[in-house]
């Protein structure tokens, strides 16, 4: 841990752990009163401290909070993924002033991620249900000044936002219960309850450019599910898959939440789908000379497939 990062990150859990006692909330609540305290001008941020030194605190504090209230939809995007999808999204979008959405933000954890690698280069909007998440990843947006617009409601609802040049999200997993909604996309269940995370991507590319890229965590078997048959035939109506991508089992807890990114391209006039879809696995993230290899390899396909 760098010495900045600490020093920042025991402020803030002091800070908490002091709300906590006194108000009797939870960890998370308390610490949304700490980054109010912070843009308040009532906290003293260490000398020096990057965005990411400020994110990546935050985020530890959000990591304990989690802890203690352990949902299933309460996941952080972890940190070595999310600087990849960073990589992948530098690679792909040339754009030097590009809008991102992020249609399930949660905290911001991987939307801030993003936008802290390409620092100034993006503009963001987040979408997420939850009202705690969301007012922490506001204040965190505003304390590492990054430009978001932030949006408290169910992102498979309609969206009253532009088209955004690229999408980030790391999909909600699982069954989506408002059936009336869901009857509305193309990507609904016949019968029972559609799945989230597929009409979280149909809604994406709803919200995406002709042109755009997308890039999804998701669920490794995706393409095994029992409706990804209709996955598929969607997909190759509406856009060009670039890119699936293996990730290593030693990033998440459980093998069986194993996922992978997908990279999609938005269709548009004149637009041609890659000579071959990228397919890899992801090595181990601490391994510098297997990722380096790992690098050259995604690099080598998009010379050949994108530039």
């Amino acid at each position: 841990m760098n010495s900045s990062m600490e020093s920042i990150f025991i402020m803030i859990d002091n800070e908490t752990v002091s709300v906590q006692k006194q108000q009797e909330l939870s960890y998370l609540e308390s610490l949304l009163t700490t980054t109010e305290r912070w843009l308040d001008g009532q906290l003293n941020v260490p000398v020096g401290a990057t965005k990411e030194d400020v994110r990546k605190a935050i985020q530890l504090a959000i990591l304990k909070g989690m802890k203690e209230h352990v949902q299933p939809h309460h996941q952080m995007t972890p940190d070595a993924l999310g600087l990849l999808v960073g990589y992948l999204v530098e690679l792909f979008v040339k754009d030097q002033q590009a809008t991102v959405l992020d249609p399930a933000a949660g905290t911001g954890n991987l939307l801030f991620t993003v936008m802290n690698y390409l620092d100034g280069r993006m503009t963001g909007t987040a979408v997420e249900i939850d009202d705690l998440l969301i007012r922490l990843a506001s204040n965190i947006g505003n304390l590492i000044e990054q430009p978001v617009t932030f949006y408290l409601q169910d992102a498979l609802q309609p969206l009253l936002i532009d088209p955004a040049d690229c999408v980030v999200s790391d999909l909600p997993v699982g069954y989506y219960p408002d059936e009336q909604v869901a009857s509305s996309y193309d990507l609904h269940a016949e019968e029972g309850m559609s799945y989230a995370h597929h009409l979280f991507i149909e809604q994406s590319l709803k919200h995406t450019k002709e042109g755009g890229y997308l890039f999804f965590v998701i669920p490794k078997n995706l393409f095994e599910s029992p409706l990804a048959n209709q996955l598929h035939h969607f997909l190759k109506q509406q856009a060009h898959i670039q890119a699936v991508m293996e990730l290593p089992d030693n990033i998440f807890k459980h093998a069986q939440h194993a996922k992978a990114i997908l990279i999609l391209q938005k269709k548009q006039d004149g637009l041609k789908a890659p000579k071959e879809v990228l397919l890899a696995r992801v090595p181990n993230m601490s391994k510098p000379e297997t990722m380096a290899k790992f690098f050259t390899q995604v690099n080598e396909w998009f010379k050949e497939n994108k530039a």
